[in-house]
């Protein structure tokens, strides 16, 4: 009879070892083509919500939507009677639970919210609000800035008008108010990655983070502009990459990212150059020249 073949102990373990290498080479790899795919369908949600953005303004009279997402009304957007927001529709309805504590309210009562809010006539698609990298469980990422019509900070407004500071307005209510920067320097919506309450809050006289700086996609996140563009947006600081990655873990507490001081000269220019998109300008002197 003819002895059958078989491998060695040593030949397969050769062969183990050649898979492992492989998988150790091509699994970067794989993981970067994945991500670039992500940040690509990310980018043109961004873009078909800035869309919608100018859409509305379009169609009121150049009135930007209101900025903050719903709070407080489990599922609804109904339109605030007094305030900043007297008679605006929210953008999007309430479809967070708390916060905080990173606890989420049903799905399809969050998809609720996001038909209720104001945009949705122009977007007609709940998955345009969430990016596939989205924590699981949450409906929405996209968050508007505090300078969109959203919460006014210190020294950014006076009553229910924008401060202007020399051809700057900081607090926007009308799109035709984005001359100084140029409305391709001024984000309004940011891929913060967690459902938040609000708009996404930015200090103007404070030399400090107030929300966190999510970081999203590798060391940065994705943004839009109010010309209609979106773009990625890198961070470089080590605190700040730091902050933003533990403010991407699902169910984080983030009560302790808030107000995050920056320390080296690349945190306090990822600060400045947030705070300079988002308000036109710092309402301070920096610790360091800005480079952006």
């Amino acid at each position: 009879m003819r002895r059958r073949e078989a491998f060695t102990l040593i030949e397969l373990l050769v062969v183990i070892s050649i898979i492992a290498i492989l998988m150790a080479v091509l699994m970067p790899a794989l993981t970067k083509a994945r991500e670039q795919g992500q940040r690509a369908v990310c980018l043109s949600n961004l873009k078909q919500l800035q869309l919608a953005w100018d859409m509305y303004a379009n169609d009121n009279d150049e009135r930007i939507v209101n900025g903050e997402a719903a709070n407080g009304a489990d599922g609804l957007a109904p339109t605030p009677r007094g305030g900043h927001h007297d008679g605006e529709k929210y953008w999007t309805g309430d479809d967070i639970d708390d916060f905080w504590e990173g606890t989420n309210l049903p799905e399809e009562m969050q998809k609720q919210a996001i038909r209720a809010g104001a945009l949705f006539t122009y977007t007609g698609k709940e998955k345009l609000y969430r990016c596939p990298t989205g924590m699981r469980g949450e409906m929405r990422t996209y968050t508007i800035t505090d300078s969109m019509n959203g919460i006014p900070r210190t020294g950014t407004s006076n009553g229910n008008v924008g401060t202007r500071v020399g051809s700057t307005v900081l607090w926007i209510k009308k799109r035709t108010d984005i001359r100084s920067p140029a409305p391709a320097l001024r984000i309004v919506f940011l891929d913060e990655g967690r459902i938040t309450p609000d708009s996404y809050a930015t200090h103007y006289v404070n030399d400090r983070w107030w929300d966190p700086p999510f970081v999203r996609h590798g060391d940065g996140t994705n943004v839009s502009f109010a010309d209609g563009h979106s773009d990625y947006w890198k961070y470089f600081g080590k605190k700040t990459l730091d902050y933003g990655k533990k403010a991407a873990i699902p169910g984080r507490s983030a009560r302790d990212l808030h107000q995050m001081q920056p320390e080296s000269e690349a945190d306090y220019q990822d600060l400045y150059k947030m705070q300079k998109a988002i308000w036109g300008k710092l309402g301070y002197g920096p610790k360091y020249s800005p480079v952006y």
